[in-house]
């Protein structure tokens, strides 16, 4: 039974007490200064504890308390470690320093929209925005399954169109893939292959013309290498701690096929390639996982100096020479060429594959992904000499 009275204060102000009993048959109370806002709590309450979801504010926790909690059940679940890691990065530097005393039953939509709005405020990209937004509404929804809480006013809100708002924001703001720019170009890529030397060079190769990951490159070993077929299999991948791990997605475990200048650098490599447990592909001189960072500081970057790659950093050497730095200093510029490759028309020296068909040798988890990210690199079929030919054949 739930009921509200008025009461009089010490003070000799007047207040409204709604009681009402929770799930188990306790009694609760809670005062406000009009009669509207008791009508409307106890509404809800009642709707609550019809349900089973029902949470005293007394018996509440801060979110705070809540992301704790969450954090300790992503960590007991076996995610990576990196996945751990940027939750808890998330919740360390931006939900707990804006709202970790909140108490979860004071979260509403307007105070979730209110967060969001102070994330950007404070200068967090949109991109940033988005991934604590979405730990947010996971912390919210572990809570909700523990019955510490009864809405996950993350998820309640209709954020459909702010997605597609923010998305848009993102892209303005990196901008489309360039080539050239962001994608090395095919005189480029023919300059790195004909540098590339010792153990770097299959491994460069393989980054070139099969689109692998810096992940699945680490994680490679030999026993997915059909030398004989010409393709590779990606079964796993090694993430930023060397963990060997599954793919980043479902559609991560591929078959790639290999072109022959590929197979016949790996056919060399297989003989000096360093033995160890793992019997990886691209190891260490001990046969452990290499770092990501050795790979590119001593095999992708010496590389593209050496094949004239390069930018001008604006210094000069003691010599009054000008110092050169590499023009792309990350592995995931080959992966994009790779794609640009796979795109573009066999009368300009790639492969002419379908979209479906590149999203599937990419590994990503939806052809969505792949047009958003190189759908502007595929041929539009309306170039000038096209369209006069189809006038001509129109006309004739």
């Amino acid at each position: 039974m739930a009921t509200i009275r008025k009461r009089t204060l010490p003070s000799g102000n007047n207040v409204w007490l709604a009681e009402y009993r929770d799930g188990g048959g306790k009694r609760r109370f809670k005062q406000f200064k009009k009669r509207k806002d008791a009508d409307d709590f106890l509404l809800t309450v009642r709707g609550e504890v019809r349900a089973g979801v029902h949470v005293a504010e007394s018996q509440s926790l801060t979110i705070a308390t809540a992301a704790d909690d969450w954090l300790k059940a992503v960590d007991a679940a076996g995610r990576e470690r990196s996945t751990y890691n940027q939750y808890k990065q998330h919740v360390e530097l931006h939900i707990k320093p804006l709202i970790g005393d909140v108490l979860l039953s004071k979260f509403s939509v307007p105070g979730a929209r209110e967060f969001e709005d102070r994330l950007r405020a404070e200068g967090r990209s949109p991109a940033m925005v988005r991934k604590v937004m979405v730990s947010l509404g996971s912390l919210l929804a572990d809570a909700q399954e523990r019955g510490k809480v009864a809405r996950n006013v993350v998820r309640e809100r209709s954020r459909t169109r702010r997605k597609a708002s923010d998305t848009r924001a993102e892209r303005r703001q990196k901008g489309k893939l360039k080539v050239g720019v962001d994608i090395p170009t095919a005189k480029e890529i023919k300059a790195i292959v004909n540098a590339a030397e010792g153990r770097w060079k299959p491994l460069l190769l393989m980054a070139i013309f099969a689109g692998l990951r810096a992940s699945e490159l680490r994680g490679l070993k030999w026993a997915d290498v059909d030398l004989d077929k010409r393709e590779v299999h990606i079964r796993q991948r090694a993430d930023r701690f060397n963990d060997i791990g599954a793919p980043k997605s479902e559609a991560g475990e591929r078959t790639v096929p290999l072109p022959p200048m590929v197979v016949m650098a790996l056919k060399e490599w297989k003989g000096a390639c360093p033995a160890g447990e793992l019997n990886l592909v691209f190891p260490t001189g001990a046969g452990t996982v290499e770092q990501l960072a050795n790979i590119r500081r001593r095999g992708l970057i010496p590389t593209m100096i050496a094949a004239g790659v390069t930018i001008d950093t604006g210094k000069k050497d003691e010599d009054g020479q000008p110092i050169l730095d590499a023009k792309y200093t990350g592995m995931h510029a080959l992966r994009h060429f790779f794609a640009s490759w796979c795109i573009n028309r066999k009368e300009d020296g790639g492969l002419g594959l379908p979209l479906k068909v590149v999203q599937e040798r990419l590994g990503h988890s939806s052809v969505t992904m792949t047009a958003d990210v190189y759908g502007h690199l595929f041929p539009r079929g309306d170039d000038a000499d096209e369209l006069a030919e189809a006038e001509r054949m129109l006309m004739a």
